[in-house]
């Protein structure tokens, strides 16, 4: 698991309190994380490879006398899988969030922060148990050191307060659709395969995604609203074909509502022309 990227001068903080999970100690200071919102409120999707930018949202409340300065004293929001006492995995920003002064009292000072998490699939999600809902948690870390050439001295102190809010992580997915013969005859048989994939983190990959409901849509030619026709299962390898009769021009897709997993799909329409049929003399 990678270490904490707003600050590799962390030195691994974050690991050592999820592993130890030590009580504050007394020079913890009393920071209040509130109101997190993570990507406006909707389910974090992601492919293999593109990075997905993940805002972040929260009002911080710190005592009026404790300046976070990211330099050796720094908070942020992070997200995790599991528990703090047993990190399963966590994602956290890279670049350290931006707060402005909203409030003062004489012991606080609160400010309304931003910041974007980066989510790479191919360095930071794992499998498919990554596929679900992560916790959302504040972090504090003071960190301090002395060093000559004859001398070391650390000091350390780090405070997580986790379960501040959830957000979903889907593997997105992608759907494929081609209605044959072209041109199809007006009453004949129309013929519209397809294929149902979904992100495979582990092989960095779309993988076939079987067992799974999907549904038929077509829209005339000239209009602009799609109508179901029927619905299908995924067969092996997320594969979809169906029959039907043809009755007019226009485009035939496949949509997938998603899972709590998957994220929804539509395929792009495949337009088909549909001919009257040969006239004998």
């Amino acid at each position: 698991m990678r270490k904490l990227a707003i600050g590799a001068a962390l030195c691994g903080s974050l690991a050592l309190a999820g592993i130890a999970a030590p009580a504050a100690s007394a020079a913890t200071p009393n920071l209040v994380f509130s109101d997190v919102t993570v990507n406006k409120g909707k389910a974090i999707v992601v492919g293999t490879t593109k990075t997905v930018k993940v805002p972040v949202t929260y009002t911080l409340t710190r005592p009026a006398d404790l300046v976070i300065d990211n330099k050796k004293t720094f908070a942020a929001v992070m997200l995790y899988r599991g528990t703090l006492k047993s990190l399963a995995n966590e994602l956290d920003p890279e670049v350290m969030p931006t707060c402005t002064t909203t409030s003062t009292t004489d012991s606080t000072v609160t400010e309304s922060c931003s910041e974007t998490i980066p989510v790479d699939p191919g360095e930071y999600l794992y499998d498919a148990s990554d596929a679900t809902t992560w916790k959302a948690a504040g972090l504090y870390a003071h960190l301090d050191a002395t060093v000559s050439d004859d001398f070391l001295s650390t000091e350390s102190d780090v405070a997580i307060w986790g379960n501040l809010t959830t957000a979903k992580v889907q593997r997105a997915a992608k759907l494929t659709v081609n209605a044959t013969p072209e041109p199809a005859v007006m009453g004949k048989t129309i013929t519209v395969k397809g294929k149902l994939t979904r992100a495979n983190w582990e092989t960095g990959k779309y993988s076939g995604y079987k067992g799974q409901k999907v549904v038929l849509q077509f829209r005339a030619e000239g209009t602009s609203t799609y109508e179901n026709v029927k619905g299908i299962t995924s067969g092996t390898g997320g594969a979809l074909s169906t029959t039907v009769k043809a009755s007019k021009t226009g485009y035939y897709r496949y949509v997938f509502a998603g899972t709590t997993t998957t994220a929804a799909a539509k395929a792009t329409g495949d337009h088909i022309e549909v001919d009257p049929p040969a006239t004998r003399l």
